[in-house]
């Protein structure tokens, strides 16, 4: 596993994550995910911009409420971001995520077992 985070953000190391610590200019850290990942690798972010990058990499991606970013879906999620990136330019009010919550968690480790399964059964075949 590795984990990428500017230097505002501290992450130890800890067995089997590697940790690699960015500068703090913006983006940053999607910078350094999209020259990296290769095809099969797993992503998990909640930017959708990163995701659809990924996604085109060949990448899984993962939000980390566990709903998977796809070809299908990804194209709604970007124009429903720009929608609302419109309406607070122009003053409207828009509400952020829900705050994560067990059973937020609990999604997120189900999907990526199976996802993981799913990995490993493709690689053993």
């Amino acid at each position: 596993m590795l984990m990428v985070a500017s230097h505002d953000h501290r992450l130890l190391p800890q067995e089997g994550v590697e940790v690699v610590q960015v500068d703090r200019c913006n983006q940053s850290v999607d910078l350094y995910i999209v020259n990296h990942i290769v095809r099969g690798d797993i992503v998990i972010t909640q930017d959708f911009g990163l995701a659809c990058i990924a996604i085109g990499k060949g990448a899984l991606v993962l939000s980390p409420r566990g709903e998977q970013y796809t070809d299908e879906n990804i194209d709604y999620l970007m124009e429903r971001r720009h929608e609302l990136a419109k309406r607070r330019r122009t003053g409207g009010k828009t509400r952020g995520p829900k705050a994560m919550n067990q059973a937020d968690r609990d999604r997120f480790q189900q999907k990526l077992t199976k996802v993981l399964r799913n990995e490993q059964e493709n690689h053993d075949a």
